[in-house]
């Protein structure tokens, strides 16, 4: 098999670009530069497409079997614009699978959010991949904005597309500024850790287990079933994160303090994203 990947170089892109190497697979995996580093040491080099999104065309991708589309723009806080976050997250990746359509592939696998939901996860014990979109920031809008649309194209070219939907995925590679790296670092070099009452309710999944999620999705999709298909993704575990911050400074042997109540909750954040999942992936 042949993956056209976005994000390549990214945190979940690179654990993907480990999995679907050391199964035999081809990669043509795009980057914005040659300078472009992945966030993990890579087991091999994939084929590099060297360009921005909306740089490439249908003769460069030709003979992929299957896009897995893993890059988003602007996925962590400070979000962009909204104007920025749509033309990035939706116009852009648009051209992009049409692009690929041209090109003969037939098959697509979209990394979706959580943050899709918004507000309405709270109104479910468990989300279903069918629950109203309120999303709460301009990221997610272009989230929710990007499902829509690109559901209404596979219907309209008889394609086969998925949007998988990822919980809380932490793991090595995970942007500094986020919640496990930043608990690490303070654990590691002896530091307190200023945190929130942590009574947030959160599906937390290792990103080895999210990688495997979309490599297994690519490995099983079929030409002959069309239309799109929503999945949430998660460990199938509920925990407050203030559960996940004790299990791993424990882990860690941690000897300074969890300063638990520290810290404020954000502006509108939503309490409760626990998922009815539709793939268990659990290390």
């Amino acid at each position: 098999m042949k993956v056209l990947l976005t994000g390549g170089t990214g945190f979940i892109g690179s654990h993907f670009l480990n999995q679907a190497l050391a199964a035999g697979h081809q990669v043509l995996a795009l980057r914005r530069s040659p300078g472009s580093c992945p966030r993990i040491e890579l087991i091999a080099q994939p084929e590099w497409l060297d360009a921005q999104l909306d740089q490439i065309s249908a003769y460069q991708i030709k003979g992929c079997d299957v896009l897995v589309h893993l890059a988003a723009h602007t996925g962590n806080i400070p979000y962009d614009t909204l104007t920025n976050c749509l033309r990035w997250n939706l116009m852009v990746v648009l051209e992009l699978f049409e692009q690929a359509r041209l090109a003969g592939i037939q098959r697509f696998i979209v990394a979706g959010s959580c943050f899709e939901y918004g507000h309405s996860g709270e109104r479910y014990e468990a989300i279903p991949a069918d629950a109203p979109l309120e999303p709460s920031n301009s990221y997610a809008a272009s989230k929710a904005a990007t499902s829509i649309a690109l559901s209404q194209w596979a219907e309209e070219y008889n394609l086969n597309l998925e949007i998988l939907r990822i919980f809380h995925v932490f793991g090595e590679g995970e942007l500094e500024s986020r919640l496990w790296p930043s608990l690490r670092r303070a654990a590691l070099c002896g530091a307190d850790f200023p945190m929130t009452q942590g009574e947030q309710l959160r599906d937390f999944m290792a990103v080895q287990d999210v990688a495997k999620a979309f490599l297994h999705e690519a490995e099983s999709l079929n030409n002959q079933d069309t239309g799109a298909i929503i999945k949430n993704i998660g460990s199938g575990k509920q925990q407050t994160i203030r559960h996940f911050c004790e299990y791993w400074w424990n882990h860690w042997q941690a000897s300074g303090k969890l300063m638990v109540g520290a810290l404020p909750y954000r502006p509108r954040e939503v309490m409760r994203y626990i998922p009815s999942v539709n793939m268990v992936f659990s290390s």
